[in-house]
């Protein structure tokens, strides 16, 4: 089983908010990979960077991402999409401030892998979603 990474994942080891150890013990042996999604919220970064020198280095880190195993939209995830979006709007939540994540999610779900985040509340509730919760430590 894999192990999709959220885009706050990337985010907080490009920052240091994460070490890279923390993300060895919340992984473990499973392969990661990036969703196209999580890639294109990375990029949005890069290049809305004012500062020059943070740009280069955020480019730097992009470039190192697009080289991981990367997981892109299929039919089968425009499905698992329309499914989460429908399960929220049910119970009464609005799906469309959440539209990347759940795409993410839905990766996830066609996929069969774990999703790691140091956000769950973007991810509660999603039926068929694996989903574990990272705090700075690892756990």
């Amino acid at each position: 089983m894999g192990v999709i990474w959220d885009s706050c994942i990337w985010v907080a080891l490009a920052t240091g908010q994460l070490t890279k150890q923390a993300l060895i013990n919340g992984t473990g042996d499973a392969t990661v990979m990036t969703s196209v999604v999580s890639l294109g919220e990375l990029s949005y970064g890069v290049h809305t960077c004012a500062d020059p020198a943070e740009r280069a280095r955020r480019a730097a880190f992009f470039r190192q991402i697009e080289s991981s195993p990367m997981l892109g939209i299929s039919k089968h995830t425009a499905d698992a999409f329309g499914l989460l979006c429908a399960s929220l709007k049910q119970a009464g939540r609005s799906p469309r401030p959440r539209y990347n994540d759940l795409w993410i999610a839905a990766q996830a779900i066609e996929n069969n892998c774990v999703l790691l985040t140091l956000n769950g509340k973007d991810f509660a509730d999603m039926p068929g979603l694996q989903l574990k919760v990272l705090n700075a430590s690892g756990e």
